[in-house]
């Protein structure tokens, strides 16, 4: 028993460092993970693709010594399919994502967040190198790269809560959030991307953001995701509904009048995205923050299971 106090010990206080982001989608993850297959992959392949720095978390097996020899620098030989069997994910982290219509569910910027740590968390755990889209963290499988995402994810709802960028803070940082759709940067060909949001912009918006990567030749994925009041609009009376990214505001002064002609709008929204999803190949769901998010993580990976070639 005195041998395993000091271990115990230990153990806490690493899991007191963890981000509480991480925790909770490392739950999600091994729920989901009971249920799912590793992802089909092609071979290794000896094609070089460029040296990087050595990093925490890579193999001493990657390192290249002749080209390390020549600078104080560590370096690493990644060869293409290392390169191209990489997943970007990007969620939105606009200031309409942090709305929810009832304080006892998620805002939609707090499921998206959850969602994209726990998806890294499952494609990690079956080797795949992930990445957070504008983040400027390279693709890596190492644990240290999953708890840089999670501190950067929440560090940045810490910082969109508080109303401002923290001066003097150090790390990576993503790219300016003042856009809803993401942002163009190049990517190693073949990669994946999953994109998700509210994809309540203008759908000829949403189809140039996305078929930027699609024409590049990069599989995705898409995921939507609501609050349940805007998918049902369940007010009634007179209401006035505020923009959280400088819309004028909307004063109804019948809400149930237009709950049919609001559902139409929802309906043809949704079709747009399928319709630009289909045409990139990508997959597309749907997925509300007042539901477990369990089934739409499943989904998401299983869409990236199926989109890689035998």
């Amino acid at each position: 028993m005195t041998n395993t106090l000091p271990l115990r010990h230990r153990a806490e206080q690493l899991a007191a460092t963890l981000p509480p982001l991480l925790v909770a989608a490392e739950r999600v993850a091994a729920s989901v993970a009971q249920g799912v297959h590793g992802r089909r992959r092609v071979g290794q392949g000896e094609t070089f693709w460029q040296y990087r720095h050595y990093d925490l978390g890579d193999r001493p097996q990657s390192i290249d010594w002749r080209q390390s020899a020549k600078s104080d620098m560590v370096f690493v030989r990644e060869m293409e399919w290392e390169a191209a069997q990489s997943v970007w994910i990007w969620r939105d982290a606009s200031p309409s994502m942090s709305w929810t219509s009832d304080r006892n569910h998620q805002s939609k910027r707090q499921r998206a967040d959850l969602l994209t740590l726990a998806l890294s968390v499952l494609l990690m755990r079956g080797g795949e190198h992930i990445a957070l889209l504008g983040s400027g963290l390279r693709p890596s499988a190492s644990r240290a790269t999953l708890t840089k995402i999670a501190t950067l994810i929440e560090n940045a709802a810490a910082t969109t809560e508080a109303g401002g960028a923290r001066a003097g803070s150090e790390g990576p940082e993503e790219a300016p959030a003042s856009d809803n759709l993401p942002p163009a940067l190049p990517l190693p060909r073949s990669a994946q991307v999953v994109f998700i949001s509210d994809f309540l912009a203008p759908l000829e918006e949403i189809d140039k953001a996305l078929r930027y990567y699609g024409e590049a030749g990069l599989r995705g994925a898409l995921l939507q995701v609501l609050d349940p009041a805007e998918e049902s609009l369940p007010y009634d009376g007179r209401v006035r509904f505020d923009g959280l990214e400088h819309e004028p505001p909307w004063l109804v002064s019948k809400v149930e009048a237009v709950r049919g002609d609001y559902a139409r709008r929802l309906n043809a929204q949704r079709e747009g995205l399928r319709d630009i999803c289909r045409a990139l190949g990508w997959g597309c769901d749907f997925h509300r923050s007042d539901q477990p998010p369990q089934a739409a993580l499943l989904r998401l990976y299983t869409t990236l299971s199926q989109a890689v070639p035998c």
